[in-house]
């Protein structure tokens, strides 16, 4: 297998670490490849989207998810280091309300899988941070929810010590008990 496969706190969420191979002219590692990640992971995902974000220290994005279409993510980091947060919400799960949070940087290579159903987001730790991740299902703007990075019902333990830089609708982002969430 070309990488490992960890289960976090939430089972259905995990953290993948790729077989790298490196010398003094560089690395190599098969950062996917979808017949070995649905034999590790038992997850048959079908990624219909790759996407890439740039940002500086502290801006923090999240906690995202669409109540409609809802998009399994795997994600990594390319450049920098980030704190990444994955939030079950889904109402029949026994881990509902309930996060798991994973240093992913470009030195530890780590990539991690956030099911449907779950609200997700990362703060930036480095200088800066290059984020991709892949989706299972399309953007669509209008089904976006937004959840309270800071939400006490949450007790996420952020491991930054200042106030994070937030987009708007961050800003705006609902307290658990007010959002929209899954079956």
């Amino acid at each position: 297998m070309p990488f490992t496969v960890t289960p976090t706190a939430i089972p259905d969420v995990l953290v993948l670490a790729p077989k790298v191979f490196g010398d003094a002219r560089g690395f190599f590692f098969e950062s996917f490849n979808a017949r070995d990640f649905a034999a590790a992971t038992g997850v048959d995902a079908q990624f219909v989207q790759d996407n890439h974000s740039k940002s500086a220290k502290g801006v923090l994005r999240g906690l995202h998810y669409q109540i409609a279409h809802a998009q399994g993510k795997l994600v990594r980091v390319v450049q920098g280091s980030v704190f990444d947060v994955a939030v079950d919400l889904r109402r029949s799960s026994p881990t509902f309300g309930h996060w798991v949070g994973e240093v992913l940087s470009v030195d530890n290579h780590k990539q991690m899988w956030v099911p449907p159903g779950f609200a997700h987001g990362f703060v930036v730790l480095s200088e800066s941070a290059e984020f991709l991740y892949k989706t299972t299902d399309y953007w669509y703007p209008e089904h976006e929810r937004c959840l309270l990075w800071n939400d006490p019902a949450l007790g996420i333990e952020w491991p930054i010590d200042f106030t994070p830089q937030l987009a708007a609708k961050d800003q705006a982002a609902m307290l658990l008990a007010e959002a929209e969430t899954f079956e």
